[in-house]
């Protein structure tokens, strides 16, 4: 095992499969001459030529549509968005070309694309560029929408999503580029569509997603301090969503958290919600509590950016609360 940062462990798998693979190639703004905007890119210019790594016009719409256009005639594009929130732009592009040309096409041409960059808040960056589209992305048939939230998983996820031959949606975190863990030494896959169960617990089960998965890590250690067994579900991708993980944890711990940085109504916490009621309804002592972020655009302001998002006393008092403990 090797201790990596979070966007060199991406770094790592997009590098290793442009290796394996000519027809992959990496294009956005920023991604060559300046190495990223994050500097997941860092030396793909040098490695391997302006051929294969593209700086773009700031022209979201414009760049989607050439990526999907080269999918379509055999090769692999990787394009990187320097946010999702800039995705809206191309949305267009992603959800009538690259979701449903496999469908309208009689099955003649698959898309085999990747569309990656940060999701979700940031600190102090506004409304416009805050925002989670997990759940905008998922309602698609079509996508395949993976988040990470680990170096490990980002490398293996990623690779296999490279390697898929649909497109995939990669979301990530600005504020997880710098996180640090260990991945295994040489070549590794991860499956899409199947979570992990970070912590096995008989208390409560606690299901989240990229960034959030460190409020629930963190929230985990002061539920071990008062006698709680919680078991720790990442879910990896909201589409597909491994229901099948899920619901097995449920019926073994008889509650649900839902931790998820997104708005509350049609979120993929929505989504979580309504399956274990159908699948598990008999297994539940409690209502299912979701966790989520505010109903509102996101503030500038740092003390109500705070209270805008989940945090480590809010996943406690919701898990206090199916507990049903004071």
């Amino acid at each position: 095992m090797k201790t990596v940062q979070f966007r060199e462990a991406i770094r790592e798998a997009i590098a290793e499969e442009m290796e394996l693979d000519k027809n992959i190639f990496l294009i956005g703004e920023e991604v060559a001459e300046y190495n990223g905007a994050y500097k997941v890119s860092q030396g793909l210019l040098d490695k391997f030529g302006k051929q294969r790594v593209i700086d773009t016009p700031i022209a979201e719409l414009g760049f989607t549509g050439i990526s999907i256009g080269a999918a379509m005639n055999g090769l692999r594009p990787i394009v990187e968005f320097m946010t999702f929130n800039f995705s809206l732009v191309a949305i267009d592009q992603i959800i009538n070309s690259a979701a449903k040309m496999l469908s309208m096409s009689g099955g003649n041409f698959n898309i085999p694309i990747v569309f990656r960059g940060p999701t979700g808040s940031a600190g102090q960056l506004g409304a416009q560029h805050s925002q989670n589209f997990e759940n905008w992305y998922a309602n698609c048939p079509g996508l395949k929408v993976v988040v990470p939230s680990n170096p490990a998983d980002a490398k293996g996820l990623l690779k296999t999503s490279i390697r898929d031959n649909d497109p995939v949606i990669f979301m990530e975190s600005e504020q997880m580029y710098g996180l640090k863990g260990e991945i295994p030494e040489g070549e590794y896959l991860l499956p899409i569509g199947k979570a992990s169960v970070v912590k096995t617990g008989n208390d409560v089960t606690i299901l989240s997603f990229g960034k959030m998965m460190r409020v629930v890590e963190q929230t985990n250690i002061e539920l071990i301090k008062n006698g709680i067994d919680a078991e720790i579900i990442d879910l990896r991708t909201v589409r597909p969503i491994d229901y099948k993980t899920v619901i097995e944890s449920v019926k073994k711990t008889n509650r649900l958290v839902v931790v998820e940085e997104a708005w509350p109504l049609a979120s993929i916490s929505s989504e979580i919600a309504y399956h274990v009621q159908k699948y598990a309804f008999d297994y539940l002592d409690a209502p299912v509590l979701r966790v989520t972020t505010c109903d509102v655009p996101l503030p500038y302001s740092i003390t109500l950016v705070e209270a805008f998002l989940p945090d480590v006393k809010k996943v406690y008092e919701a898990v206090k609360s199916v507990l049903y403990s004071n």
